[in-house]
């Protein structure tokens, strides 16, 4: 297997530069020409301020204004960033050792970088905090569910990490505090076939063979709403958000289920009331059981011990 050429640039902000690959053939003279056409989001005025100040680095160096189209080779850059809200809340670390690193993510904060999110994300922060270059997500969290994610501090070991969860062999476990239902027999399984459509914000469910499946079990109730645990069995796109909403329990703070509400990118009042609490597996490189539990509280149930929000 082919090793991936190293970048010619540095981490930014605790994000690699973009890399491109030019085409076998075309009809640019420039490589100007060429990224004109293929970034068409970005202002060709930009893109030729970029070149000027060096910022956009071929095999051989830093292009010039006028570098020729050089076919089938690589230029690396990094894009400019997007404005973000700051999420002013901390990043808890629960675990870490030379593979690993367990950590609590609270509400607001996005897992990895992506659209909006880019420098305000657990990924981005955790490698700038911490000096892990190449930390990497196992798995992810929702952007409004706080609680417990794996990170990989070792490239070599991302693979085994993320197969462990792709195939099913980590137990997790959330709660979750919505509506009490006296007529709703717990502890219950909820199966149900949820299709994720790119560039469409929420889930839905269509009849269909099952590929989502939810253990639910009532824990406590207290007046008006319980706390309740689940066993997602799967990792659908907001499975445990669907399946309360449709037993008719949707979850404190849910602004898509059942209906969806435009919440500002600033508003931090009413989280989500969902909280990733335990994570257990056998280690694909030690071999030993790990169990990582949240140190986190939901606010809409509190107790003694921090609160999530």
């Amino acid at each position: 297997m082919r090793r991936r050429r190293p970048a010619p640039l540095p981490q930014r902000h605790g994000l690699d530069p973009v890399r491109l690959r030019t085409p076998d053939e075309g009809p640019w003279r420039t490589m100007r020409e060429h990224l004109v056409e293929r970034l068409p989001r970005v202002d060709p005025g930009r893109i030729e301020e970029m070149l000027r100040e060096e910022r956009i680095v071929g095999t051989e160096g830093a292009l010039t204004v006028d570098a020729p189209f050089v076919p089938a080779s690589f230029v690396w850059f990094h894009r400019d960033l997007p404005v973000e809200v700051p999420v002013p809340f901390e990043i808890g670390i629960v675990h870490r050792d030379e593979d690993i690193l367990v950590v609590d993510k609270p509400h607001f904060l996005a897992t990895i970088p992506r659209g909006r999110h880019v420098v305000e994300t657990a990924l981005v922060r955790l490698r700038h905090r911490l000096d892990l270059p190449h930390l990497s997500p196992a798995h992810r969290l929702d952007r409004v569910t706080a609680g417990v994610v794996l990170f990989v501090v070792r490239p070599e070991l991302r693979g085994r990490y993320q197969t462990m969860f792709r195939d099913r062999r980590v137990r997790k476990t959330y709660e979750a505090v919505a509506p009490y239902r006296p007529d709703l027999e717990l502890p219950r399984t909820v199966r149900s076939r949820i299709v994720k459509e790119r560039g469409v914000i929420r889930a839905y469910e269509v009849p269909g063979e099952p590929n989502a499946e939810t253990r639910v079990e009532l824990v406590e109730r207290r007046g008006d709403h319980a706390r309740y645990r689940l066993h997602p069995l799967t990792g659908r796109t907001h499975q445990l958000r669907l399946h309360l909403a449709g037993l008719g329990i949707p979850i404190v703070g849910d602004d898509f289920y059942p209906d969806l509400h435009e919440t500002p990118l600033d508003d931090f009042s009413s989280p989500l009331q969902l909280l990733a609490t335990t994570l257990e597996f056998t280690d694909p490189v030690s071999g030993e059981e790990r169990r990582f539990d949240s140190r986190l509280r939901l606010r809409a149930w509190p107790e003694s011990g921090p609160t999530g929000g």
